[in-house]
Parts: structure tokens; C-alpha cells; sequence
């Protein structure tokens, strides 16, 4: 039977790329978003659309469509990046973050927990901008703020999931040339999607709960 990998936020990007990968591993693959794309349609994989990970109500329905599905991996990869500074704050954008970047990946975990069993994983996929001790250049509160958040809830995931054999991995894609920021970065989001799923591979019950580039390095809190 193949493995089965759920992944938010499908429909672009390192999301899409995710797809590409793990179907090319023949996975049955789970693609959810809020819109999909002609470029996931064409993949030819299960599609969850009309899920926007800040909203209860589509945590609902993203459960209910995968009632009975037995899940290896849930890669919570959705979220968003908006640039605020000091001196001309959006707090409506910080909290829109919070609610994408750190609460929403929050919640598809709990909504999907039930879903795995002993040897499954959990991948988070965040940001070095989430780091304290890496932060020397300030600014874009939101993400930052969101990303510190994503990360310590990952630590307590894996506390909580330990006891259930569940491993939980913290990962950085690295300076990706997605949409997010503009095309440019130092990788493609296929590069980043397959260096990150060496460290999901690489994974278990020792390592979980750490923070990871997706070029092997480890990172500072």
C-alpha cells in the first residue's frame, strides 16, 4: 500500500514542488489549498480546495475529507509573508500572519492527529526568521513574530506526540525563488522541496523537535 503525505498550501511554489516530489516516490499524495492551480490540477492527485487554514469552519471540512485516511506525513507548509515596520505598523497584517503562519498549522495538526499512527510525521515548515538569536536586521514583525510562534508550538508537538511515536520536524527551505518574494532566492522550490524531504527522511523520535536548514545545518533558537 503506499505511503500517504498530506500537504497545505499545494498549489504553488515549495507546496506544488512537495507534490511533485512525493508523487514521483508514488505516494498518494493529498494536496490542499485555497485555490488550486492548472499546474497541481495537472499533477492528476487528490485535491482538498477551498481550505483556508485560518478559518474553523474549513478545518472542518478539511477533516471531514479525510475521514478514514490514514496519513504517514502531514507537511503543514501554508503561510503567508507581509513586511511591516517601525514607525508604520499593521497590526491587522501581524495578526493575519499569527493566524496563518502559526495557529493554522496548529490546527490542521490537532484536526489530523487522530489520522496517524506509530511511525508517522509531522513536518513545519517555517523560517530562520523565526529565530532570536539569528535576528540582526529587525523589522517584518509579523513574520517573525509568527515564525518564533510556529517554532515553540513545534517543540511542543513534539512533547505531546512523542508518546505516540509521531516525530515532528522544524525546517527552513532556505532563500527560495518562490511568489511569496518575488521569484528571487538562491534555490528553486524544487531544490528546497527535495533537500527538505532529506531531513523529513531523516527524521524520528531522537531528532524530533529540533530546528533544521534544509542543507543539513542546524539552527540557533
Amino acid at each position: 500500500m503506499n505511503k500517504v503525505v498530506v500537504i497545505t498550501g499545494a498549489n504553488r511554489g515549495i507546496g506544488l514542488s512537495f507534490c511533485r516530489y512525493y508523487l514521483s516516490l508514488e505516494y498518494t499524495v493529498y494536496a490542499v489549498c485555497r485555490q488550486a492551480s492548472e499546474e497541481l490540477i495537472a499533477l492528476g492527485i487528490n485535491i482538498i480546495s477551498g481550505i483556508d487554514i485560518s478559518e474553523d469552519s474549513a478545518i472542518d471540512k478539511l477533516q471531514l475529507s479525510l475521514g478514514g485516511v490514514e496519513i504517514d506525513l502531514l507537511i503543514n507548509n501554508a503561510g503567508i509573508l507581509q513586511d511591516e515596520r517601525l514607525g508604520s505598523l499593521n497590526f491587522e497584517t501581524i495578526q493575519q500572519q499569527f493566524e496563518v503562519n502559526a495557529l493554522g498549522p496548529l490546527r490542521v495538526t490537532e484536526a489530523l492527529v487522530n489520522n496517524m499512527s506509530k511511525g508517522a510525521k509531522v513536518a513545519l515548515i517555517t523560517s530562520r526568521m523565526g529565530s532570536v538569536a539569528d535576528n540582526t536586521s529587525g523589522g517584518r514583525y509579523g513574520y517573525r513574530m509568527s515564525k518564533a510562534a510556529l517554532n515553540i508550538a513545534g517543540v511542543s508537538l513534539a512533547c505531546d506526540l512523542k508518546p505516540r511515536g509521531i516525530a515532528v520536524a522544524i525546517l527552513h527551505p532556505g532563500l527560495v525563488g518562490t511568489d511569496m518574494i518575488g521569484g528571487v532566492g538562491d534555490i528553486t522550490p524544487d531544490v528546497a522541496a527535495e533537500r527538505l524531504a532529506a531531513r523529513i527522511e531523516a527524521l524520528n523520535l531522537e531528532n524530533s523537535g529540533t530546528f533544521w536548514h534544509s542543507n543539513g545545518e542546524a539552527l540557533p533558537w
